[in-house]
């Protein structure tokens, strides 16, 4: 496949997603809507791939979307995602949108926020499974501040990430909101240095590559993902399910015999 504004690399069982357009601050394009989209989907069919990056070439993550393409913006263009692929009827529709469809990939998608992040950056990264920053990163919502409203869900995913109060501030003020700040109000995992964020998220991945079962991740994901629209009594009936599936399972196997011979796991993900 070739990609026109990002970059694909698989390597160590970690496909990164790089959005490269660095001399425009990774602007959003609906190019890269789609290469991203493309590499998402090719990484999660990928078997060798157990964790998948995303980050931003140069100084930014990815700055909002690119101002020059919504110039004369036709309004019913925002309801025409394009390259979708055909609904399925036997998955959540919610994780189905043009964009929140991070948590149907059932492997950790994990943000590297290298710079800038806002409005269209910022709803990409709070899709993503964890995210981890540089120290002198900015974020803001942006889209007040450009009359618009709350895009692509980010009004449902924030709140649950910082709160409804944490939310209402960030998207009535659109204000820039520095690391230290996203680290305080959960909007973030971890800040690193920025010298050594590349280090400490590869060193994360490789970790849940090399030592975590890839069946146990794909079922914990679903059932934290499943959460806001389960009861107690759901998530527990859910989770019993699937505790009998996990017991039957070479990675269980796998997972007790390689804890009692102190060696490192081979799991297979089946």
């Amino acid at each position: 496949m070739t990609y026109q504004h990002i970059l694909y690399d698989v390597g160590d069982k970690i496909a990164t997603i790089t959005l490269n357009r660095p001399d425009r601050m990774n602007a959003w394009t609906p190019v890269m809507e789609r290469d991203v989209r493309e590499a998402m989907t090719a990484a999660a069919a990928d078997e060798d791939v157990r964790v998948i990056v995303l980050t931003g070439a140069g100084r930014a993550f990815c700055a909002g979307a690119d101002m020059d393409a919504l110039k004369g913006l036709d309004p019913s263009d925002i309801r025409r995602a394009g390259n979708l692929p055909g609904f399925d009827m036997d998955r959540r529709p919610d994780w189905q949108t043009r964009y929140g469809y991070y948590p149907s990939i059932a492997k950790p998608v994990i943000a590297m926020i290298n710079g800038a992040t806002a409005g269209i950056g910022l709803v990409h990264a709070l899709y993503c499974d964890l995210r981890f920053a540089a120290d002198n990163t900015v974020f803001t919502t942006a889209f007040a501040r450009r009359g618009l409203i709350a895009e692509h869900g980010i009004s449902w995913m924030l709140p649950r990430l910082v709160g409804h109060a944490n939310a209402l501030d960030l998207l009535m003020s659109a204000r820039r909101v520095s690391s230290a700040e996203a680290l305080r109000i959960g909007l973030v995992n971890r800040l690193c240095p920025p010298e050594t964020l590349r280090e400490e998220t590869y060193a994360y991945a490789r970790d849940l590559a090399d030592f975590v079962s890839p069946s146990a991740i794909a079922t914990i994901k679903r059932q934290l993902y499943e959460v806001p629209f389960q009861t107690l009594a759901e998530a527990t009936i859910d989770a019993n399910r699937e505790m009998l599936v996990a017991l039957g399972s070479s990675d269980f196997r796998e997972g007790v015999a390689s804890f009692m011979e102190k060696r490192p796991p081979r799991f297979t993900g089946k």
